[in-house]
């Protein structure tokens, strides 16, 4: 379902327009943060589970063999909480960007306070594409890591996720028509803290920036607002391999 999607344009009403039901509280809440991050597909905590929903959920369900069903506006889908970071492992191996969204109160403090019937509040506490996927801080919580089994699982062959960053700067506009351009790269590996930065300056061939993306084969690049159309011929014919 695409409610989602409806909500976004209607921000200033809780009733989905189409199927002219009122959205529930917690429902509100992720339309909010789906607007923040809507090229993500967000794990929402949920008591002692994670849950997924509308398009999320239907992805969630394809990738994660897992039951997806309709709940109240939205297909709905869950995890264990224990067992997030091996599910996120995977969404991301398949390429997708995945938030996790952690209630910042617990049920004993909730019911304590002011305000025990409200919803409880959540915020985006970690962001992860293939370059970023670390895990420390879903594994570790408490002082007590999960089972055995998920350590091992998402510790051990850990590649070199490097995450490179171009940017690139023609001198003059006679050097911009020929194809010549000064390019910088800075590659971090977030698993390790290993930074790698260079500048050099390359021709309309980009044999250079050839041979540095291919020598680190980075499994994310991030790109500059606007780059020369022959970087971007380069990249993109790299990536598409």
């Amino acid at each position: 379902l695409k409610s989602y999607e409806n909500a976004v344009n209607t921000s200033d009403t809780n009733l989905n327009k189409r199927t002219k039901s009122i959205y529930t509280p917690l429902e509100l809440q992720f339309i909010e943060m789906k607007k923040q991050y809507k090229d993500a597909v967000l794990c929402v905590e949920c008591g002692y589970k994670y849950r997924f929903f509308g398009e999320d959920a239907e992805i969630a369900a394809k990738e994660l063999n897992i039951y997806c069903h309709p709940d109240h506006n939205f297909m709905t889908a869950s995890i264990p909480s224990h067992r997030l970071f091996v599910h996120v492992r995977r969404l991301v191996a398949k390429g997708y960007k995945v938030g996790v969204i952690k209630q910042m109160e617990t049920a004993a403090l909730k019911a304590a306070g002011e305000n025990k019937s409200s919803l409880f509040s959540r915020k985006l506490t970690a962001l992860y594409t293939k370059s970023t996927l670390i895990g420390e801080d879903i594994l570790f919580k408490f002082g007590v890591w999960y089972d055995s089994v998920d350590v091992e699982e998402v510790t051990t062959d850990v590649p070199d996720n490097y995450l490179l960053c171009i940017c690139e700067n023609g001198e003059n506009l006679k050097d911009r028509k020929k194809g010549d351009i000064v390019i910088g790269i800075v590659a971090i590996q977030p698993t390790t803290g290993e930074v790698i930065f260079d500048s050099f300056r390359d021709s309309a061939s980009r044999l250079e920036l050839e041979s540095r993306v291919l020598r680190l084969q980075p499994v994310e690049i991030i790109l500059p607002s606007s780059l020369s159309d022959q970087s971007e011929k380069l990249v993109n014919s790299i990536t598409s391999m």
